[in-house]
């Protein structure tokens, strides 16, 4: 069975192999092992605090308990860019116009925004190609939403999801070759690895002033706001669940950045408290997320139930074992959706 547990430090093996896997233009898991290293540290120390940080992030990793392999890794930061600056685009318009000429001309724009600073976010979230099926990846992702639905003191009112943006089998990135190059002179992939590690050299290199969109070649306008092929499935499944893009992207892949309330989220949303019976099976159904309500003990998986009334819900021995829960213990659920 699968299952999201909090990321532990025994996990170092695994959390290694995963960056190897991740490719380029996922800047939140690069094989650096220094920045793999105090990622996972940093995951650690926010789960032992006993007051939340002001910056913590809670690393998850996805275990199938058949072999005990950790096979994929997903993320939420708590505000990001209070210690360092956290730049987006933002997509404007500028109209230039002359009535004695009749002329009328709008003009897309991308101007260095900071509007985000402070919002949570989810990060992070890779899932081993081997595994991508059976809603493991729908698990993944949307396990996160119950921690935060558990735990809403936790998080600040808006929560953002940056997406990987278009780039092709050798790591160029059409829009960087378009734009940050004229201004950094190194690769995307090198750019992408140093903004995962320190991002003062873009405040230090980038331009300041709205730069027209209409300059940029067609290529790199073509991808503007685009999703690399890998990341499509993990954007619908955030879109079903609430989120939006509004305008904002990424300044090296031009990604997007898609963005909602927590409490606009559909599984925070609709999620409730169950208390747990037990029986032998449980029949067929649709899948439900179930979490159990604690912090370092976070357990989370997807199965079916049985739901009696409003407030019980009967599970099988297997998975109230895996969610570490008994009868009569106290649950979260959500339709998968």
């Amino acid at each position: 069975m699968m299952c999201i547990r909090p990321i532990q430090s025994h996990d170092w093996d695994a959390l290694w192999a995963l960056a190897q896997k991740t490719g380029p233009g996922f800047t939140s898991l690069q094989p650096n092992e220094a920045a793999v290293r105090r990622k996972l540290e940093w995951a650690l120390a926010s789960f032992a605090a006993t007051e939340p940080l002001e910056e913590a992030l809670y690393l998850f990793v996805l275990d199938d308990s058949s072999n005990d392999q950790i096979v994929g890794l997903c993320g939420i930061e708590s505000a990001v860019g209070l210690r360092e600056p956290w730049y987006n685009y933002r997509l404007g318009t500028l109209v230039h116009a002359s009535r004695e000429l009749r002329v009328y001309n709008p003009m897309n724009t991308l101007t260095l925004s900071n509007d985000h600073t402070g919002s949570s976010e989810i990060c992070t979230l890779f899932l081993d190609p081997d595994y991508r099926h059976s809603k493991n990846g729908s698990l993944l992702s949307k396990s996160r939403f119950m921690f935060m639905a558990e735990y809403p003191q936790r998080f600040t009112k808006n929560v953002i999801a940056e997406m990987r943006g278009c780039s092709n089998d050798a790591g160029v990135s059409p829009f960087w070759e378009g734009l940050g190059r004229h201004f950094f002179s190194i690769d995307f992939a090198q750019a992408d690895q140093l903004s995962g590690q320190n991002k003062v050299f873009i405040a230090e290199l980038m331009p300041r002033n709205p730069i027209y969109t209409n300059l940029l070649p067609k290529d790199a306008r073509d991808v503007i706001g685009c999703t690399h092929d890998d990341t499509t499935p993990a954007r619908r499944l955030l879109e079903r669940e609430g989120f939006r893009y509004t305008g904002y992207i990424d300044i090296f892949d031009g990604g997007p950045l898609l963005e909602t309330r927590v409490q606009d989220i559909r599984a925070v949303r609709e999620s409730r408290y169950c208390k747990v019976a037990l029986a032998e099976r449980v029949g067929s159904g649709n899948p439900y997320l179930i979490a159990n309500t604690r912090l370092e003990g976070f357990r989370c998986c997807l199965s079916t139930l049985i739901i009696e009334g409003n407030h019980i819900v009967t599970l099988t021995a297997e998975t109230a074992s895996v969610l570490g829960v008994d009868a009569g213990d106290t649950v979260r659920i959500v339709a998968l959706a």
